[in-house]
C-alpha cells in the first residue's frame, strides 16, 4: 500500500471545516523556523522514527496523518516509512510548503535562513573550483575532487538523496536551539 495524497487547499478546507489535522513537517528545523504551515509540527526526516511518531499520536490513530516538506519528496519518504510500519492512513501534502504558500494559505514565518539547497550548491561549486585550481597548481590528482563532487551530484539527482545536504544540515549554523513545534489548532 502506498500513501495517499492531498492538495494544500483540500487540507486547509478540512481544517476550516473543523477536522483536527495532524500535520508533520519533515524539513530541517532551520527550514521549518523560516516558514511553515500554521498548524504543522516539525519532525526532521533525519531524526524521523516512524514507530515513535505512530505511538505518540494520542489515540488519534484512526485519523489521517498528514506529512509535508518543501516540495514533496522528503514527505514521500517519510510516508513510505510510516506505511512500512503498518500505518494505513498516511497522506502526503502535494507540492509541500512551496505549494502551500503559492496557494496563499496561512503560514507562520520566523527567522530567514539560507536554504539548504543553496548551501549545497555553494559547497559543491567551491569543491569543484578548488579541485580544478589544485589540479593545475599542485598536482593533477586533485582533479579527482571535482570528479567526485560531480559523481555525487549525479547520484543525488538520480536517487533524490543528497549526502552533502544531509551533512550540511548537521552543521552548527543549521541548528535551532529552541523547540520548533506549533500549538495544536
Amino acid at each position: 500500500m502506498t500513501a495517499k495524497s492531498i492538495t494544500p487547499k483540500e487540507l486547509h478546507t478540512r481544517h476550516q471545516q473543523g477536522e483536527t489535522i495532524d500535520l508533520i513537517d519533515v524539513r530541517t528545523p532551520v527550514e521549518f523556523r523560516e516558514v511553515h504551515a500554521e498548524y504543522a509540527r516539525n519532525i526532521p526526516l533525519d531524526a524521523f522514527d516512524p514507530q515513535e511518531v505512530l505511538s505518540n499520536r494520542n489515540g488519534s490513530s484512526d485519523k489521517p496523518l498528514y506529512v509535508i516538506c518543501r516540495s514533496g519528496s522528503r514527505a514521500a519518504k517519510a510516508c513510505e516509512k510510516l506505511v512500512a510500519c503498518g500505518s494505513n492512513n498516511v497522506v502526503n501534502v502535494e507540492g509541500g510548503t512551496l505549494a502551500w504558500e503559492e496557494a496563499g494559505l496561512p503560514v507562520e514565518r520566523g527567522q530567514k535562513a539560507m536554504s539548504l539547497e543553496r548551501q549545497v550548491r555553494i559547497a559543491a561549486g567551491f569543491l569543484v573550483l578548488t579541485g580544478v585550481i589544485l589540479g593545475f597548481a599542485v598536482h593533477p590528482a586533485f582533479f579527482g575532487l571535482s570528479g567526485f563532487v560531480g559523481a555525487g551530484l549525479m547520484f543525488a539527482g538520480i536517487t533524490d538523496t543528497c549526502a552533502m545536504g544531509m551533512l550540511i544540515a548537521k552543521m552548527p549554523w543549521n541548528k535551532v536551539t529552541q523547540v520548533t513545534e506549533c500549538k495544536a489548532k
